[in-house]
């Protein structure tokens, strides 16, 4: 069955750096449904798009088609009285935009000092260059309640 809109594909796939080193090993394998339901980065998706089991595929992928560019003005130094006693670098908080009708920014903690804290809204592979590299391991036709989810169901899925 070749990869098109509505089907369910299972990966499995590994992805590195530009400098060759591991960002993440697969050890899951990746479950989607295809056909823009954005599931997977849009690139990625075209590139599997027509391909069958066991096909095998690399993926460049710069950063505007992965976690997009870094951003400085994500970053700020905040007050430490603001958060709670317990915090660490590398804890993570939502802020909601100011008006509380979008869904706020992921913010890590990424330096203690003193009485600042400094937290950055960039995901951890802003700016980076990746490499995707995976294999087809399974293409089957989603169900209809997939297909109306937006999304799949069952083993590596969603549960509802």
């Amino acid at each position: 069955m070749l990869i098109t809109r509505n089907t369910v594909v299972t990966l499995n796939y590994n992805v590195k750096d530009s400098d060759g080193n591991p960002v993440d090993e697969g050890q899951a394998p990746l479950v989607y449904l295809h056909g823009g339901y954005g599931g997977i980065f849009d690139t990625i998706e075209e590139a599997l798009q027509g391909k069958t089991t066991g096909d095998k595929l690399e993926v460049k992928l710069q950063p505007e088609d992965a976690f997009g560019e870094y951003d400085a003005e994500l970053v700020a130094i905040e007050p430490r009285q603001l958060f709670p006693d317990n915090i660490e670098v590398g804890m993570q908080f939502e802020r909601g935009d100011e008006d509380g009708e979008e869904d706020g920014v992921l913010f890590t903690i990424t330096d203690i000092a003193d009485d600042k804290v400094v937290v950055d809204g960039n995901h951890p592979l802003a700016g980076m260059a990746l490499l995707f590299s995976c294999t087809v391991t399974d293409v089957r036709t989603a169900s209809a309640e997939e297909v109306t989810h937006g999304h799949v169901h069952g083993a590596h899925g969603h549960h509802h």
